[in-house]
């Protein structure tokens, strides 16, 4: 691990100058340039100071940092049934996100499962069909092209009012599908 390295990463995400950092540390410029530059290694004390004044924890410090994945094909996606119709997860373990997005596609007449209230929200946007959201006592209809943004603090479900099937980009927040 390349200690020096990870500290001017840090102070530069926190928009810090070496000597900002010095100072903050009671340390000299000097210092904190060996350091970056592993000419020096810091004692466990003074590499707590700089950790502080970073605001970084021990832990994520040593964390060993892998890269995120950010884009996701067709391999990636996986299926499950909901009411009549059927789930594509588009994010895999989106369930440790904040939001969960997948595509609902219904067959003609077909209907999800029926969502029970939660805490959160729920964007859809009709990619091809026609739909009609049945949300408490009342219900919605949209076409594709069209967007629709529910609180998850009414039962609801989705029905495909439409001749052939229904296709949804469906959004919940938090994850919870």
């Amino acid at each position: 691990m390349n200690i020096g390295q990870k500290i001017k990463e840090f102070r530069l995400q926190r928009g810090l100058t070496q000597e900002d950092l010095a100072g903050r540390c009671e340390l000299t410029k000097g210092y904190i340039s060996q350091l970056e530059n592993d000419i020096s290694s810091p004692s466990i004390a003074t590499l707590i100071d700089i950790l502080n004044v970073l605001g970084i924890t021990p832990q994520r410090f040593f964390a060993e940092q892998k890269e995120e994945k950010i884009v996701f094909s067709q391999s990636d996606f996986f299926e499950s049934q909901n009411g009549d119709g059927i789930n594509i997860w588009l994010i895999p373990n989106s369930q440790k996100n904040e939001m969960e997005p997948i595509i609902l596609i219904l067959p003609e007449n077909g209907s999800s499962d029926i969502r029970y209230p939660f805490e959160g929200e729920e964007f859809g946007y009709v990619l091809e069909g026609r739909i009609m959201i049945t949300a408490g006592d009342y219900s919605y209809k949209a076409k594709k092209g069209e967007a629709f943004y529910i609180t998850g603090d009414k039962e609801h479900k989705i029905v495909n009012v439409s001749s052939g099937k229904s296709k949804i980009l469906w959004v919940t927040t938090p994850s919870n599908f």
